[in-house]
């Protein structure tokens, strides 16, 4: 699969984040919006990177799972 249509299919699946892959080719996703603090005590981050799209899926994966732990804000 071709750089372009992974950028597309994982922001197309992460639209709350920024996706995209480096000079160096790793491959980066960032927040739009900042992290509460029960959010970071989850172990969120605002930004993350990895080898392969893959592995950067897997990571979203993990921060969805972790900031849905945490629930909506009160």
């Amino acid at each position: 699969m071709s750089f372009d249509r992974h950028l597309a299919e994982i922001a197309r699946e992460f639209p709350d984040w920024t996706i995209w892959r480096s000079d160096a080719g790793r491959w980066w996703a960032t927040r739009h919006h900042p992290l509460s603090a029960a959010e970071r005590d989850a172990g969120c981050a605002m930004t993350i990177d990895a080898d392969t799209p893959e592995g950067l899926r897997d990571q979203l994966i993990d921060q969805r799972e972790r900031a849905a732990s945490v629930g909506p804000d009160p």
